[in-house]
């Protein structure tokens, strides 16, 4: 499946991210992704791109050992360069004639990770429901350009989310509970 262009949007009244792909043969493929999956997939993703743009670059393996504050300028260099090249003005194409996964969109329940040597990243997304249901799921291979697009449509839904709290939170490996005692408690569905 050749990846022809992604939409990722928040929407509000289902508390979900909904992430379109949109391939070279005309078929889209629907997701849905919710702020529980999420809290375990941003992390994984961020550290998994980041460690194959530090492969990528050319001093290689010699940044296995770097500094980890020059490790971190080198990735967010790659990272904007690659978005700067990206095309976020072309309208996403509606029309889409196959889905091969159905018209209901897949709600993702679990994501494997895999980087290849190749240099791409292979993700597998799966929906396994109780009651019966056929499990779904399908898998994809990213270039790190098309990756680093795929983690800047998803930050923009974040945000839009207002779920990013928790993410930073969950990353600095805070709960909140000693920060401040006098803060009220805040409950998250």
């Amino acid at each position: 499946m050749k990846i022809h262009q992604l939409s990722v949007n928040y929407l509000a009244e289902q508390d979900r991210i909904f992430v379109r792909i949109n391939t070279s043969d005309s078929e889209e493929i629907r997701l849905w992704l919710t702020r529980r999956l999420m809290l375990g997939l941003w992390p994984l993703l961020s550290k998994l791109l980041t460690q194959h743009l530090l492969k990528l670059e050319s001093a290689g393996s010699s940044l296995e050992t770097a500094d980890e504050d020059l490790r971190k300028m080198l990735a967010d260099f790659r990272k904007e360069q690659f978005l700067q090249e990206a095309d976020f003005d072309t309208p996403y194409d509606e029309n889409q004639a196959v889905l091969p996964l159905g018209a209901d969109p897949v709600l993702v329940t679990d994501v494997d990770a895999t980087p290849l040597p190749s240099g791409r990243l292979r993700l597998s997304f799966n929906e396994q429901l109780p009651g019966g249901k056929e499990p779904r799921s399908f898998q994809v291979e990213m270039e790190p350009q098309l990756m680093q697009g795929l983690m800047h449509l998803l930050e923009q839904a974040l945000a839009r989310s207002q779920w990013q709290d928790a993410f930073a939170q969950g990353a600095s490996g805070e709960d909140g509970a000693d920060a401040d005692s006098t803060r009220k408690p805040r409950y998250l569905n």
